[in-house]
Parts: C-alpha cells; sequence; structure tokens
C-alpha cells in the first residue's frame, strides 16, 4: 500500500544483472499516482507511477534474522557479547587511539591489516619483555 491508500499489483520478473548467485526481483507498480497528495514525498524523481522492487528470497532471509535475534538463544547470544571485551580491537581503537583504515582497494587494506597487526606484536613481546627484566 502507497501512502495515498493505493495497492501495488504485480508488474513483471526481472533478472538482476551481475549476480553472480542468479537473484530475481519481482517489480511492483501503484495503481495510479496522477493528483496524489505524497508523489513529492514517495517518489520524488519518478515521472510515471511508483515501482518497487522485492526480493522474495533475501526477505525470507530477513525473516529469519529476526527471528533467529528475537529468540531465546538469541538473546543469550546478544547479552554474552556486550559483556565481553573487544581485546585487541579495543586496544587498538582506544589505546592506541586508531580509528579508520586510511587506504583503499583490498590489497592496501589487508596490506594495513597486516602492518598493524605486526606493530601490535611487537608492542606486545616488547611488554612481555620488560616484565621478564624487572620481574628477575
Amino acid at each position: 500500500m502507497c501512502p495515498n491508500g493505493k495497492t501495488f499489483h504485480f508488474k513483471s520478473r526481472k533478472h538482476v544483472r551481475e549476480n553472480k548467485y542468479g537473484r530475481t526481483e519481482e517489480i511492483y507498480e501503484c495503481e495510479s499516482c496522477e493528483g496524489c497528495l505524497y508523489k513529492s514525498e514517495c517518489c520524488p524523481k519518478a515521472s510515471g507511477n511508483r515501482t518497487v522492487y522485492m526480493n522474495q528470497e533475501l526477505t525470507s532471509i530477513h525473516q529469519e534474522v529476526i527471528s533467529n535475534l528475537e529468540s531465546i538463544h538469541g538473546a543469550l547470544l546478544r547479552v554474552n557479547r556486550s559483556i565481553q571485551a573487544e581485546g585487541t580491537f579495543g586496544i587498538l581503537k582506544w589505546n592506541k587511539s586508531y580509528k579508520r583504515l586510511f587506504r583503499r582497494g583490498e590489497k592496501d587494506v589487508i596490506l594495513e591489516l597486516t602492518l598493524i597487526s605486526c606493530g601490535f606484536n611487537l608492542y606486545r613481546y616488547h611488554n612481555k619483555m620488560q616484565r621478564k627484566k624487572t620481574a628477575a
């Protein structure tokens, strides 16, 4: 239903291009948007009737995710996650003030994360050696 109370009718089924999973979308079109008071809010760029693209597979997956999150087991997992500390990422973000990646592209991001990981491991190694010296 659109904000004006008109229904959408099935128009066609379309295969999504450049999708390796073979996804299809169903296209629904509004009855008539002529003289609609909400046209500027509903579809400001459209010249014709409003069209909506629906993917039934994706909608069913979203429903499954919502039901999993709202289950008792999902609630317990969410509570447990909120209690756990972030560990290494928390130290990097808070103590080392590292907020974002500065490189773009998959290879450059992997390189930057590798360098950060090496630096963090050296930092931990150095602290361990310092603790051994003070204990001895």
